[in-house]
């Protein structure tokens, strides 16, 4: 299996700290409002690596934090905090709020077909471990303090931007006005100090966990290195997230981690998930194209629509959506279900074609490729065992390949089968005959029986 890893710029052999083991940690949401289908992109596919990884027999266990505290409204330090923004604006406890996003955000994985992470860690209920990983930047020396809060020195850091490919010295001679305090352009925070200690729904007084720091709250960055050593380790397999994490939050995360825990790398392989653009920009409020998975099934697509149209392209392209693109997904999606339906069950499964998807989702989680092979065995006459392999392929698609679906039967198209069984015991053949026809121009077909008739949607080749 091979991976492109964002540390090296390019794919390499995947081999886990641990032979059979792996550690994965997923960047989760920050639960302020709703999840967009540019945010569900990157959990498509870090459930696609997921998938994959099993596949391959090998043990994972994935973490994905809950950031419900501590993200500013500017990746930069700078803003409100978005929690207690969103907690203001509605008129709810920031709890309250955290935890219906929270609900909304889980019901779209169970929609979706994402695998539920191992551990689901909330950063309000690691407050200790957070305070105690800055403790020991502190005492190595990492730290200092401001007006507002404890930062990061990152010239202290030799290898920092090193993902990111960060030029530090044009980056420090472009310093702007509000550095404030800040020693350097790239520092940041890792505890902000509350500015009326007593406002904020959610913060803390270091001194209940040993520390003279102010009352505050913690940072975005140091959350995530927090929690995922917690539960996977000083040192672990994959992180993921998507690609606008690369030049901040990621980088920010390795400073603290291998400043604080002395290990390099202290994640082996860092894969990204490229953005979902609209009209050729990043799906966003401003540009448009930011509906939920809720929005787009009262439009009348399934999550599962928008997942087969996710992996008909490959996570490391910026993907182009519109309804139009989502309309051909669903046709295709439907089409294939469709094919799928009318195989028998016989045969083992199909060695060709397993290899064949197996090479494309092991070279970079290819899953374009791997989609191309679904198709060619379906549509190959003299393939056999096709079921119990598109029921293994299924494993990684996730979707839902073999689940039989209802068809839900118009009112007019029950009607006209009620009239033509009533002239079939009328035995007026003719107009039994007519009304066949009529239900085959609108697209079904009456297969008689002892029961009377029983109507098919006619799939359309």
């Amino acid at each position: 299996m091979k991976l492109y890893n964002t540390l090296s710029r390019k794919k390499e052999k995947f081999v886990p700290l641990k032979k059979g083991k792996v550690g994965m940690y997923s960047c989760g949401p920050t639960v302020y409002w709703y999840q967009h289908i540019g945010n569900l992109r990157s959990y498509i596919f870090s459930d696609v690596l997921k998938r994959v990884l099993l596949y391959d027999g090998f043990d994972v266990k994935q973490v994905m934090n809950v950031t419900d505290v501590g993200h500013l409204t500017s990746d930069a330090d700078e803003g409100e905090d978005k929690i207690e923004k969103a907690a203001t604006k509605e008129g709810k406890k920031a709890s309250d709020i955290a935890n219906y996003y929270l609900k909304l955000f889980q019901e779209d994985f169970k929609k979706l077909n994402i695998i539920n992470p191992d551990v689901w860690p909330k950063a309000t209920e690691h407050i200790k471990e957070q305070i105690e990983l800055i403790k020991i930047l502190e005492k190595k020396g990492y730290t200092y303090e401001t007006s507002d809060g404890i930062y990061f020195d990152t010239s202290k850091f030799k290898d920092y931007g090193k993902m990111a490919k960060l030029n530090i010295d044009e980056l420090q001679e472009g310093k702007r006005v509000d550095m404030k305090e800040k020693k350097n352009k790239t520092d940041f925070a890792l505890w902000k100090f509350s500015e009326n200690p007593g406002e904020r729904q959610q913060e803390w007084n270091p001194k209940d966990y040993g520390v003279d720091w102010k009352i505050g709250f913690p940072g975005w960055h140091i959350e995530c290195s927090a929690m995922s050593s917690k539960y996977l380790g000083e040192q672990f397999d994959i992180h993921t997230g998507g690609e606008d994490h690369i030049p901040i939050h990621h980088t920010n995360e390795i400073a603290q981690s291998e400043a604080a825990f002395g290990k390099k790398p202290w994640v082996k392989y860092w894969l990204h998930g490229y953005f979902l653009t609209f009209g050729g920009k990043k799906v966003s409020k401003s540009e448009g194209g930011l509906y939920t998975i809720s929005e787009l099934e009262e439009k009348g697509y399934s999550a599962l629509d928008y997942r087969y149209l996710v992996l008909t392209s490959h996570y490391r392209t910026q993907m182009e959506f519109s309804l139009e693109n989502l309309d051909g997904a669903k046709n295709a999606y439907q089409r294939i279900k469709n094919l799928i339906g009318s195989l028998d069950k016989e045969g083992e499964v199909n060695s060709k074609y397993i290899k064949e998807f197996e090479k494309a989702i092991d070279d970079d989680l290819d899953m374009p490729k791997a989609m191309s092979v679904l198709w060619n065995l379906v549509r190959d006459e003299k393939a056999e065992g096709k079921i119990k392999t598109i029921e293994k392929m299924d494993e990684v698609f996730g979707l839902d390949l073999l689940k039989k679906e209802k068809v839900s039967v118009p009112a007019d198209i029950k009607k006209l089968v009620d009239e033509r069984e009533k002239a079939r015991k009328e035995k007026d053949w003719e107009k039994a005959d007519k009304l066949r026809d009529e239900l085959k121009e609108k697209g079904w077909v009456v297969e008689d029986g002892d029961g009377g008739g029983k109507v098919k949607k006619i799939e359309k080749r």
